[in-house]
């Protein structure tokens, strides 16, 4: 896809033109596309600035759209909406992977590298919407796209899955869940890791992510549904009475 046709592409995804056209470019080009150049000329910065701009719109938000939940579940329900996986999820829904920039060394990452670059895309955008737009324009970008995903039950899903399996583990009698790396995959710049968690020496799930730390809560998601502790990685509610 030629240059510009990407770049008018993002334009109206965003539902916004952008008056620096390299900002935009800069915000689409994974960092394998721009190897030895500057910093700058990836969508690195601007990912750092999104996802701080990113946390505090969806903090007000649900501070505003959901008036009777408590601290601990507003906080779920952030964590929700801006972790890695939703995001790609809807940088997927968006269209958004034919507009990016790759580079030669990152062809053979497969589903696993595009799933990193969405999420990192998503944010980039956001940085770059609110450069080159303001505030309200990041904003309503923002609210567009992450409502479908707005949901009030994300609140009671874990914030720290590895914790609440711990805690379910023990209440059964079972040992403390083990984590174990068994796979990375992936360019230096951007790995991939896949971890496995075992509960009294049996393997009960499985995770992917662009961290240690996100295969291994991923890997606890995916053990927690798969032992009946949640469904689709929610808590039970208790039964009224």
């Amino acid at each position: 896809m030629p240059i510009s046709e990407k770049l008018a592409r993002a334009e109206r995804i965003c539902g916004y033109e952008f008056t620096d056209k390299t900002l935009l470019r800069r915000a689409l080009t994974h960092p394998s596309a721009v190897e030895g150049e500057p910093v700058g000329s990836s969508y690195e910065r601007l990912e750092f600035l999104g996802d701080s701009i990113l946390g505090a719109i969806v903090a007000r938000a649900l501070f505003e759209a959901y008036p009777h939940l408590d601290e601990g579940r507003l906080t779920r329900l952030k964590v929700s909406l801006v972790a890695g996986f939703t995001l790609s999820e809807v940088g997927e829904e968006l269209g958004i992977a034919p507009c990016i920039f790759f580079g030669a060394s990152e062809s053979g990452t497969g589903a696993r590298g595009l799933h990193s670059a969405l999420e990192n895309v998503y944010e980039s955008l956001v940085g770059a919407l609110f450069l080159d737009g303001g505030w309200d324009v990041a904003e309503a970008f923002i609210l567009r796209t992450l409502q479908p995903h707005l949901a009030a039950d994300r609140a009671e899903r874990p914030e720290n899955p590895k914790s609440f399996l711990q805690e379910c583990v023990q209440s059964d009698g079972l040992p403390s869940p083990a984590y174990k790396l068994v796979g990375t995959e992936g360019p230096a710049h951007a790995p991939t890791f896949t971890a496995v968690v075992l509960i009294d020496g049996a393997r009960q799930g499985r995770g992917v992510g662009s961290s240690k730390k996100e295969a291994e809560a991923e890997a606890a998601r995916d053990a927690l549904e798969r032992l009946g502790y949640t469904k689709d990685g929610a808590i039970p509610r208790p039964a009224a009475g």
